[in-house]
C-alpha cells in the first residue's frame, strides 16, 4: 500500500506520566510529535496517591529532570508538601518525596504540553497501528549502535476509532492502566479506566493479533473522603520539612515560602481487621473476579491483614489532594470490597468514625506487555521504529513511568536520526537499573523501583543526578543550552571548593580547640566517657590536618568550618550539602568505582542480535534459550539474565575472543 505523506515524525499513544515525558522531549529535539489520549483529563493524571517520589522514586525524578525532563519541574510548581525521606540514614537512601495539588499538576502539565513547539496533543481513542513492509537490509545497522533489526514490519502511524490515519516514522506506546481496563468493587465489574474514563479495549486486541504477549496486571487505589468529616484530633500530624529542596535541579537556590498542608497519621485495629477478615470473600481479590498480578510492594488492605495475621496494626496517612479542595487520599488502605463493607472498616479507625467517602476504594486491571520483548532503547524487537514506556512495559508509578518515557522519546528521535541510542548502565542510574531490570529479567508482577535494587546505591545519590546524567543528555541532545551552562557553572563551583578544602589548613591551635568542641564537648551523638577520653588524647597528639581531613570526622559538618575558616565561598544548601557528602563518602565511593570498573569491562563486550546461540558448544540448554530469546546487547546483559551461569558467561567470552581472531586472519 502506498503511504501517504507523514503528519508526524513520532506519534504518542497516551498522555499519562510516560507519555507526557515522552512527547516533551521529542518535540524538545526538533520532530514534530503528536500525543494522543482519550481524554484530556488523563494529562498527567494522579489516578492513584497525589504525590511525587519516595524511596528510590525520588531518585528517578531527579534523574529525569537532570536529562531535561519535566516532571521535577512540574512537582515544584504544584507542591503542597515536601519532605527528605530516610534522613537519619546514609545519603545513598535519602529520597525527597513531595504531595502536590492533583488538580494543578494536571493543569500545570497540560498547559506545558498546550504551549510546546513542535508538539499537538489530539484527543482520539488509537485503535490500531499502521505499518509499512520493508527490506531487511535497509533497516539493518551497526551493532554498536544498538539497532540492528530483522524485523519485516517498521510502524508508520496509528489509526484512531473513528478510521482517520495519522502517519509517523516512529509510535511510543503509553498506555499506563488504560488498556483493556476493569474496575472491581466487590463483584461489581465495570470497563473502565482510571478514575471512570473510558478504556483502550480495541488497542489491546489489536497488538494480540500482532504477536504480543499481553499479560494483565493489577493495581488499586484507596478511597476519597471529605477532610472537613474527619477527626483530626485522632491522628498524628505529619509536617512537611520546614526548608523545602526543590526537585529540579532549575530550581535550586530558589526560596520556596508557601504553606504547607500536613498530612496525618492513623492506624487500623483489631476491629477493622475483624470487619474485614469476615468479609474477604467479597473482595474481587479473593473471590476469584481478579485474574491480574497485584503489586507486592503495594498490597491491598485485605491483602495486609490476610497475610500478615500477626499483626495488630496497619498505618494510614490520609492526604491532602490539594489546597483548595476538601478531598483526601487514605494512603495504604486500597481495596477491592464491596461498599458497605469499606463503610464499616473505614470508620472504625479513629479519626474517621463519621467520615464522608465521596469516592470508593476500588482495584483496576489492565493489560501490559513482557518486557524482555524490548530492546534496552525501549524499542521492540519485532516492530522497528515502535517504543513503549511506562506501566504497558509491566512497572508501576508514576515516576517509573516518566523514567521510561523521556528514554523512549529520546530513543525514538535518536532513532530516526540515525544515531545511537541512550542506554544508561546501572552504575550511572536507577533509570538504568530500571530499564536493565525489565528488558533482561523481566517482570511477572508491577515492578515497583527501590533503592534496595541498585547494586551502587553510594554513586546514584540523589543530590548527584545532575553530575551523573546533565553531560550525557547534553551530548545526546535533551538538555537545553540554558540547563547545561547551569550544571557547569554549580560544577565548578562544587569541584573549586572541594579543591580548596584539600589543600587549606587552619593554625594547630585553632584545630585542636574546634575538635575539642565538636568531637568532645559537645558531639552530635551520645558518646560514653571513656570514648570521649580516647578522643580528647587523639586531638592533643594529632597533628594539623586540612579541612577535606577534618570533614571526614563523622561529628564534623561542611557548615561548622565556618568558625575556623574565614574563606569560605557562597555556595547555595545542596551545594554545601554536596561538598559534605563527596569528602566524607570520598573513600566508599573511590571502592564502589573500582568494583564498577570490573564489571565494565563486560559491559564493554559486545553481542550481535543475530548470533545463534544454539550453535555455540558449551552453552546449557536454559542458557541458550534465555540468550536467544532476550538478545543481550553486552555480556554484562547477558550475565543478569535468569537462567544464565558464570560459566555460561566465560564460554561467551572464549566465543568472541574465537570470533575476535577470525577476522584476524
Amino acid at each position: 500500500m502506498k503511504m501517504m505523506e507523514k503528519e508526524y515524525e513520532i506519534i504518542i499513544i497516551g498522555a499519562g506520566h510516560a507519555g507526557c515525558e515522552a512527547g516533551l522531549i521529542a518535540a524538545r529535539m526538533g520532530k514534530k510529535t503528536a500525543v494522543f489520549c482519550t481524554d484530556i483529563d488523563s494529562v498527567a493524571i494522579m489516578a492513584c496517591n497525589p504525590s511525587i517520589g519516595g524511596t528510590g522514586k525520588g531518585h528517578l525524578v531527579r534523574e529525569v529532570d537532570a536529562l531535561g525532563g519535566e516532571m521535577g519541574i512540574n512537582t515544584d510548581k504544584t507542591l503542597i508538601q515536601s519532605k527528605m525521606l530516610n534522613t537519619s540514614k546514609g545519603p545513598a537512601v535519602h529520597s525527597l518525596r513531595v504531595q502536590s495539588d492533583k488538580k494543578i499538576y494536571h493543569e500545570e502539565m497540560l498547559k506545558t504540553l498546550q504551549k510546546q513547539k513542535n508538539l499537538d496533543l489530539i484527543v482520539a481513542e488509537i485503535t490500531d497501528l499502521v505499518f509499512e513492509n520493508i527490506n531487511i537490509m535497509d533497516i539493518k545497522t551497526s551493532s554498536e549502535k544498538g539497532f540492528e533489526n530483522i524485523n519485516k514490519k517498521k510502524v508508520a502511524g496509528v489509526k484512531t476509532a473513528e478510521g482517520k490515519i495519522f502517519n509517523s516514522d516512529a509510535v511510543i506506546i503509553c498506555t499506563g492502566t488504560f488498556l483493556g481496563g476493569k474496575i472491581f468493587i466487590g463483584d461489581d465489574v465495570t470497563l473502565s479506566g482510571p478514575a471512570g474514563m473510558k478504556p483502550a479495549n480495541e488497542l489491546g486486541e489489536n497488538l494480540k493479533n500482532l504477536g504480543f504477549e499481553m499479560r494483565r496486571f493489577k493495581t488499586g487505589t484507596p478511597a476519597r473522603m471529605l477532610g472537613s468529616t474527619i477527626d483530626y484530633d485522632k491522628m498524628t500530624e505529619q509536617k512537611g520539612d520546614e526548608k523545602i529542596i526543590p526537585f529540579s535541579f532549575m530550581n535550586e537556590g530558589k526560596d520556596f515560602e508557601i504553606d504547607q498542608i500536613s498530612c496525618w497519621l492513623s492506624y487500623t485495629n483489631e476491629e477493622t481487621h475483624r470487619i474485614i477478615l469476615e468479609n474477604i470473600e467479597k473482595s474481587a481479590m479473593y473471590s476469584g473476579n481478579i485474574v491480574g498480578v497485584g503489586a507486592r510492594y503495594c498490597p491491598s488492605i485485605e491483602d495486609k491483614i490476610a497475610r500478615f495475621k500477626d499483626r495488630n496494626r496497619h498505618q494510614l496517612f490520609v492526604e491532602p489532594e490539594g489546597r483548595d479542595t476538601d478531598l483526601t487520599y487514605i494512603q495504604g488502605m486500597s481495596s477491592s470490597l464491596p461498599v458497605d463493607v469499606q463503610h464499616q472498616f473505614y470508620a472504625s479507625i479513629p479519626g474517621l468514625e463519621n467520615a464522608y467517602i465521596v469516592s470508593p476504594a476500588y482495584a483496576i486491571e489492565y493489560e501490559c506487555i513482557d518486557p524482555t520483548t524490548l530492546k534496552p532503547s525501549l524499542e521492540t524487537k519485532e516492530i522497528v521504529n515502535l517504543f513503549c514506556a511506562g506501566q504497558f512495559n509491566g512497572s508501576s508509578g508514576y515516576e517509573e513511568a516518566a523514567a521510561q518515557g523521556i528514554i523512549a522519546g529520546i530513543n525514538a528521535v535518536r532513532k530516526l536520526d540515525n544515531k545511537e541510542p541512550l542506554i544508561l548502565r546501572r552504575d550511572q542510574a536507577y533509570i538504568g537499573v530500571l530499564i536493565d531490570d525489565l528488558v533482561t529479567k523481566g517482570t511477572n508482577e508491577p515492578y515497583r523501583m527501590m533503592t534496595s535494587r541498585a547494586e551502587y546505591r553510594l554513586l546514584l545519590r540523589q543530590d548527584n543526578a545532575d553530575r551523573r546524567l546533565t553531560e550525557i543528555g547534553y551530548e545526546y541532545g535533551s538538555v537545553t543550552e540554558e540547563r547545561y551552562k547551569k550544571y557547569i557553572e554549580k560544577k565548578k563551583r562544587i569541584d573549586s571548593e572541594i579543591a580548596r578544602l584539600k589543600k587549606t589548613k587552619t593554625t594547630p591551635e585553632k584545630l585542636k580547640k574546634f575538635l575539642l568542641k565538636y568531637e568532645c564537648e559537645n558531639p552530635r551523638k551520645r558518646t560514653s566517657d571513656e570514648v570521649i577520653e580516647k578522643r580528647r588524647k587523639d586531638i592533643e597528639e594529632a597533628p594539623n590536618q586540612f579541612f577535606s581531613e577534618i570533614l571526614t570526622r563523622p561529628n564534623i559538618k561542611y557548615s561548622d568550618l565556618k568558625e575556623i575558616d574565614d574563606n569560605m565561598p557562597q555556595l547555595s544548601r545542596s551545594e554545601k550539602d554536596l561538598v559534605e557528602v563527596m569528602i566524607k563518602y570520598d573513600g566508599y565511593i573511590k571502592k564502589q568505582n573500582i568494583e564498577v570498573e570490573k564489571l565494565r569491562k563486560l559491559e564493554n563486550k559486545k553481542l550481535s542480535d543475530d548470533i545463534d546461540y544454539n550453535s555455540i558448544s558449551g552453552l546449557r540448554i536454559e542458557a541458550r534459550q534465555k540468550l536467544t530469546k532476550i538478545k543481550p546487547l553486552t555480556v554484562g546483559q547477558a550475565g543478569r539474565i535468569s537462567g544464565v551461569s558464570p560459566a555460561d558467561v566465560n564460554v561467551l567470552l572464549i566465543y568472541l575472543e574465537k570470533e575476535r581472531r577470525k577476522k584476524l586472519v
